[in-house]
This record gives C-alpha cells, sequence and structure tokens, in this order.
C-alpha cells in the first residue's frame, strides 16, 4: 500500500436525546443501550452522556438527535452534530 492510496475508515454514529443546551455551540446527549448480562441473560439498560460540538446551535432539549465520531474539538468533545431527528415542539 503506497502512501497516495487513502484508507477509508468508518466512523461511529450514535443516536440519543438532547439532555443540555446551555453551553454556546455544545449539546450534551444522553445515549442509551441495551446489553446482555453475561450470566443471568437479562437485558440492561445503560446510558452515557456525551458532548457533542453544535456549530449552528440547532438542537434543544429533548430533541433526537444523530452524532457523528470526529477528532478532539476539546478536552470533554469527540462528536459533532449530524442531523436532528426529532424536534421538541416548544
Amino acid at each position: 500500500m503506497d502512501n497516495k492510496q487513502k484508507v477509508s475508515r468508518t466512523r461511529r454514529s450514535l443516536s440519543g436525546i438532547v439532555v443540555g443546551s446551555q453551553r454556546d455551540k455544545t449539546i450534551s446527549v444522553k445515549v442509551t443501550r441495551r446489553i446482555k448480562h453475561p450470566l443471568y441473560g437479562k437485558y440492561i439498560t445503560k446510558s452515557s452522556i456525551l458532548h457533542a460540538h453544535d456549530e449552528k446551535n440547532t438542537a434543544t432539549v429533548g430533541d433526537r438527535v444523530t452524532l457523528g465520531e470526529t477528532k478532539p474539538i476539546s478536552k470533554t468533545k469527540f462528536f459533532e452534530l449530524l442531523s436532528v431527528s426529532k424536534k421538541v415542539e416548544a
């Protein structure tokens, strides 16, 4: 493989609900996932809050959004807003 050949990587995309949009160009998104317990087989819901870059401040609290992985923007921001799937009615 020579250096001129471009390597394509698939980037992670996650979806979640916006839980905070107070900061400028930053949103907090709660991402939930279901995992199966290794011993008991019961499904458990786990969640994590991620910070994402929102360049135009389009997302508000309660919106369902899609995030895409990107290079680190700050100490805690590794995702950017790709799209707003469902807007909350005011």
